[in-house]
């Protein structure tokens, strides 16, 4: 059995059909394209697992795979202390 699309928020991404099955060749091309195309227009890697019902770590390879450039951490920077 192939891949079944599933509808979701902003478009179409390739589910597997059995969790953590292993996706190789022509479909994990598809996906990998979809994945850029999401993450680049602004999703974030976890958003991307939750939706394709991946992990953290498999969206990330696909899109270092793929050469994407990835953003940068979100959230407050350590800066120098306040003196007082």
């Amino acid at each position: 059995m192939g891949p079944r699309t599933t509808h979701v928020r902003g478009g179409f991404v390739a589910e597997s059909v059995k969790k953590g099955a292993r996706i190789t060749g022509t479909d994990r091309s598809k996906l990998a394209g979809e994945l850029k195309k999401k993450y680049t227009s602004g999703s974030s890697i976890r958003a991307l697992a939750e939706e394709t019902g991946r992990s953290y770590g498999f969206v990330h390879r696909i899109l270092t795979e793929n050469e994407v450039q990835l953003r940068g951490r979100g959230g407050a920077t350590r800066g120098k202390a306040k003196q007082h």
